[in-house]
């Protein structure tokens, strides 16, 4: 099966954290499975690569974390949840994207 690597959608990973995060705060472990289930398994984040990208989203406010307890495992979490400026940056990066496959669309021939 084909995978996306990361190098192809490394400037799209803080779109698909704050795309999971618009419904409810998550932790990086679930982010990552519900990635690779939502991508039918196209894109598997490495640990590495999905920790790294909560760094600027959370430096530029779009994301805030906080710690908890879980309740059925009794470990404690990170959570991240999107902030109003996230959710405005989320809307911003769509766009984009659009733009995006619009121009890279022109240069693909099957």
């Amino acid at each position: 099966m084909l995978n996306i690597s990361s190098d192809v959608i490394r400037g799209y990973n803080d779109t698909i954290i704050l795309y999971l995060l618009l419904d409810r705060p998550s932790y990086g472990y679930q982010i990552s499975k519900h990635i690779t289930r939502i991508s039918e398994e196209k894109y598997l984040p490495k640990d590495t690569t999905l920790y790294y990208a909560f760094t600027p989203v959370t430096k530029d406010g779009y994301i805030t974390s906080f710690s908890s307890n879980d309740n059925a495992s009794g470990k404690r979490r990170t959570y991240y949840q999107i902030t109003d400026a996230g959710r405005e940056y989320y809307r911003m990066k769509c766009e984009e994207w659009k733009l995006t496959l619009d121009v890279v669309s022109k240069f693909i021939r099957f």
